[in-house]
């Protein structure tokens, strides 16, 4: 089965305030300490400054055949097709599933920012999960695209 192109793709980002703000106030922390009490402290903030530029932001886009997700500058990328996806349903995450990137009870968790996310199925079992502030936009636009090319292989 192929998807037909569309038009009228579906792009959103979803900032990661509250991450970017902790991530940054830590290397402002380590490198006061680092200069004032202990160098060793030197050695984590280009790390933490590195994750603050990888993890800032969370694009999910779908496109012709495939849906994408990549964090910031788009180094942590993802995508599948479209035709593999069987079922993408709006759900809540806990604190302790978190953001980042990480296994949780949906399979594999991409968020970086709040607690809403859209858990995706494939055809093949595996699953996941998209943090987004727009849930339902998501997948209402997923049911969208995949039922004009398979109406009765995808569930909302």
């Amino acid at each position: 089965m192929t998807l037909n192109t569309f038009v009228g793709s579906y792009k959103h980002t979803q900032r990661g305030a509250l991450i970017l703000a902790v991530l940054l106030g830590f290397a402002a922390l380590f490198t006061g300490l680092g200069l004032t009490l202990l160098k060793p402290f030197l050695f984590s903030v280009p790390i933490l400054l590195l994750f603050a530029w990888l993890f800032n932001s969370l694009t999910i886009e779908i496109t012709g055949r495939e849906l994408h997700w990549r964090f910031g500058p788009g180094l942590i990328r993802k995508s599948v097709p479209l035709a593999d996806i069987v079922s993408a349903q709006p759900v809540k995450t806990n604190f302790l599933e978190g953001w980042g990137i990480h296994i949780t009870r949906r399979g594999w968790l991409y968020n970086v920012s709040g607690f809403d996310a859209v858990a995706v199925t494939l055809r093949s079992g595996k699953r996941f999960a998209l943090g987004t502030d727009e849930p339902s936009a998501l997948v209402a636009r997923l049911a969208e695209v995949i039922q004009q090319n398979n109406p009765a292989g995808f569930k909302a």
